[in-house]
């Protein structure tokens, strides 16, 4: 059975799955969305506790985002935005939630169920979808256009789904035929009808929005956006059955939730070993795109360390040593790369991919 909030909500969504149960008495995993405010949290902590296996939910605050949604003292965390995480070490998972910004997607089993599964020897992976995760997609125009067309039914707004030719840009940029817009440059298509669709913003023979170039009478989502983003766009597209999965359990789809896997910007790990005139860069403190504070790397030296790691000016400093530093202030931050004295690991993107995901609302990558 699944019990929904009915609201076809945004930041409301808290649905999951109910607590039903099989023959063996054992409840069924539960999804919750958990999305705050910059100066909120989450509302809960995540322990690793002697003698009790998993990673556990506790210290639940009362009347908080956790215990609204439906989280409760002792649920087992397995899942963080599409990923399986009850195999992995606690101070990952608890970067892996700290590195997703004001939303999270968190799958957790109540105690007891958790610790029967353990006991059976039942691997929970399989209680879980495969993927879940709609995709980011940035497609960068061809003579032909994009590569792609959009149809939806008339009077229905929200609802589009893609054709996509075959060797287009917009299939190399990873976008499956039939799946479902749901963003286009980081704004959704929620409100949209199919006539707003379909106004026509490329004159004969430019190439446009859909399959073909020559007569363009194509159906572009967003006509200002859409002339704005020139040569590329990036689309948040989801599959029939990530789709069905995400509604069903009345919950929104977001950026913040995707594969980027597909996207050209990556992030960097760069590993450092100290030499006689140190690593060779500054660390300085400056507001990224989003209006937020970042770390920025600088006046990187030729020749020293930093430099043939591949550390590039203005690259924004994402994690230490494998831990996130997100919350932590300049000092605070130099205080980390100097807690080991001969060497560091950073992970950083260059200013056009830090822009590029704050621009999509995916926060930090």
């Amino acid at each position: 059975k699944f019990e929904f909030n009915p609201k076809d909500g945004i930041d409301n969504p808290a649905l999951s799955l109910a607590d039903d149960t099989d023959g063996e008495g054992m409840g069924e995993p539960r999804f919750y969305l958990l999305s705050k405010g910059s100066t909120e949290t989450f509302g809960f902590c995540l322990h690793e506790e002697l003698g009790c296996q998993g990673h556990v939910i506790r210290q639940v605050e009362l009347g908080g985002l956790a215990q609204r949604r439906g989280l409760q003292d002792g649920d087992r965390l397995l899942q963080v935005n599409g990923h399986f995480v009850d195999h992995m070490d606690h101070r990952r998972v608890v970067q892996k939630i700290k590195a997703s910004g004001n939303q999270v997607l968190l799958v957790v089993l109540d105690g007891n169920s958790y610790e029967a599964a353990k006991a059976l020897g039942r691997d929970l992976s399989q209680m879980l979808p495969a993927d879940i995760r709609p995709r980011l997609c940035h497609i960068t125009r061809d003579k032909s256009g994009f590569g792609f067309s959009v149809s939806g039914p008339e009077g229905v707004k929200g609802t589009f789904q893609l054709s996509v030719r075959q060797d287009g840009p917009a299939e190399r940029a990873g976008v499956p035929s039939g799946s479902w817009l749901l963003e286009l440059n980081g704004a959704s298509v929620r409100s949209y009808s199919c006539a707003q669709l379909t106004r026509k913003v490329c004159g004969p023979g430019t190439g446009g929005w859909g399959t073909g170039a020559g007569n363009v009478a194509e159906r572009p989502a967003f006509p200002i956006q859409l002339k704005q983003s020139g040569s590329k766009v990036t689309l948040l597209v989801a599959s029939s059955a990530v789709e069905e999965f995400y509604r069903l359990r009345g919950l929104r789809v977001t950026a913040a939730l995707a594969d980027t896997s597909w996207l050209p910007f990556k992030v960097r790990e760069l590993h450092m070993v100290k030499g006689p005139a140190g690593y060779g860069f500054l660390l300085k403190e400056d507001d990224c795109s989003s209006g937020a504070t970042g770390q920025f790397l600088w006046d990187v030296d030729a020749g020293l360390p930093a430099d043939q790691a591949g550390m590039k000016e203005g690259d924004r400093l994402l994690a230490v040593n494998g831990e996130s530093i997100e919350g932590l202030d300049h000092q605070q931050t130099v205080l980390r790369i100097r807690a080991h004295d001969d060497q560091v690991t950073l992970l950083v993107i260059d200013r056009a991919g830090d822009e590029f995901y704050q621009s999509v609302g995916f926060g930090d990558p």
